[in-house]
């Protein structure tokens, strides 16, 4: 579990003070814990024996060891498949299909357990509501899940707007985006800088909701965004996983869709209907 997500599970029992930490700590993570006990004492407005006591709650036996966790996390979210092949573990050949659909499996059960359905439904509300256009990317490998959430919800509603891979068409999307709309964001490890750099533009002047589906390490994308979604994708292989993305986004689907099924089944037929138009004359053969 990384610290974040202790945070996350401790925080019913924080005191006044613990809150202030845990938000300060959330807010801009991991970088936030990285500076020195005085300047986050400073930053809070609380005792730095405060948040001595505030890491001993959350497991730590002092704010070093704390601060070395956050570094091993910081480190675990550059690691390349190169690196993840040396600590691959091993299973047995003759069988690794069935063996790796069962660790998909785990992982997929791992999300259940973990991602709140308060949380589910709340991105639910915003990406179902017609009166919020939705701008959706992802990045190099993610933005294949990215593509297969736009194009279904291309089908249920409209305003959906799938940003391309070259940033020089960036700008055109980014002058569309009004303060109410929804910008859905991928980002795995390896994070790629130029979204961590568009994240951070939309968030500074466009003031929209945006949403990050991203891994337990957390993509830098994190401090600009209202909605974080942190899915598993370790799967003890040299390849992490997008199988817990790829479930996240179908259930997304299948729940907008039935939001307004009325709506969607009229539009799935329009839609349909021109799908299936052809030609009135025959195309000439070359």
């Amino acid at each position: 579990m990384t610290v974040r997500e202790t945070i996350w599970r401790e925080s019913a029992n924080f005191t006044a003070s613990g809150r202030k930490i845990g938000n300060a700590i959330l807010a801009d993570y991991p970088f936030g814990a990285l500076r020195t006990i005085q300047e986050l004492a400073e930053r809070t407005g609380v005792s730095a024996p405060s948040i001595t006591r505030f890491v001993s709650k959350i497991g730590f036996a002092g704010y070093q060891e704390f601060q070395r966790q956050l570094i091993a996390e910081l480190r675990e979210s550059g690691r390349s498949p190169l690196e993840l092949k040396t600590t691959e573990k091993l299973h047995n050949g003759s069988a690794f299909l069935i063996d790796y659909a069962s660790r998909a499996a785990q992982r997929l059960q791992e999300m259940g357990e973990r991602i709140p359905q308060e949380q589910f439904d709340r991105i639910l509300t915003l990406v179902a509501d017609p009166n919020r256009h939705i701008f959706v990317v992802g990045g190099r490998a993610s933005g294949n899940i990215a593509l297969l959430l736009s194009t279904h919800l291309k089908q249920i509603r409209s305003e959906v707007h799938h940003l391309p891979n070259d940033v020089e068409d960036w700008p055109y999307f980014l002058l569309a985006m009004r303060r109410n709309d929804v910008f859905i964001m991928f980002d795995f490890r390896r994070y790629q800088r130029d979204l961590v750099s568009l994240a951070e533009v939309v968030a500074n002047n466009r003031k929209l909701s945006i949403i990050l589906i991203t891994d337990k390490w957390m993509s830098p994308i994190a401090r600009h965004c209202d909605h974080i979604i942190a899915l598993p994708s370790e799967i003890e292989t040299a390849w992490d996983t997008l199988v817990c993305a790829t479930a996240f986004v179908e259930a997304l689907i299948v729940k907008v869709s039935e939001a307004d099924w009325p709506s969607t089944r009229k539009r799935l037929e329009a839609w349909d209907q021109l799908r299936m138009v052809r030609p009135t004359q025959p195309l000439m053969e070359k």
